[in-house]
């Protein structure tokens, strides 16, 4: 049964999140306040992960799914907007999934790491690490993110320029720019 807090304890939570079964892995490190909404650490997540937030999502916490209520497509899932994380979280070392867009089926791990003292929270939430690159948008999920890697890797592939243009121009597998997360962290309040 998860932890019970009152609003009066507040406290940060430091938070793993890993996109699964890609490898090498791609991963951030936040410090979040404990009394935000699941809504609110679902934007924390498309932020610091580099995703558009162009599709349904879902949290699976304990057996219970979270997320944003949209019964014109049939979406019966429990209000994010009406649960505090620290109604969910258990403790330290607690882990649930975060799946965004059931297309592609981006399947996140979110690890509670540390549980810090309210004396450090600080005004917004922040990214304190991470590696590599968030896979662009409705490529395929990790098989077709895989092939687009290697595709891009190969100029001789015969589909190297389309893929190039596809995604834009360039694209790093390996970039991760902590500053910019941090920035548009910011700006989420």
């Amino acid at each position: 049964m998860p932890a019970r807090k009152s609003s009066a304890s507040v406290s940060l939570y430091q938070i793993k999140i890993t996109l699964l079964e890609l490898r090498p892995p791609i991963w951030r490190r936040v410090q979040v306040r404990s009394d935000i909404t699941l809504g609110d650490l679902h934007e924390i997540i498309q932020t610091a992960m580099g995703w558009t937030n162009s599709h349904l999502h879902v949290f699976l916490i304990q057996g219970e799914e979270y997320g944003e209520p949209a019964p014109e497509y049939d979406w019966e899932v429990k209000n994010e907007r009406k649960m505090k994380l620290n109604r969910v979280v258990a403790g330290e070392k607690f882990k649930f999934r975060y799946t965004y867009d059931m297309g592609d089926s981006w399947e996140h791990e979110l690890l509670i790491e540390k549980i810090l003292p309210a004396a450090d929270l600080p005004r917004h939430s922040v990214c304190v690490t991470g590696k590599r690159a968030c896979p662009p948008e409705d490529c395929g999920g990790t098989w077709g993110y895989t092939e687009l890697v290697e595709t891009l890797s190969d100029p001789n592939h015969p589909e190297h320029e389309s893929m190039r243009e596809w995604v834009g121009g360039a694209f790093n597998p390996e970039a991760f720019e902590l500053i910019e997360v941090n920035e548009a962290l910011q700006q989420l309040g």
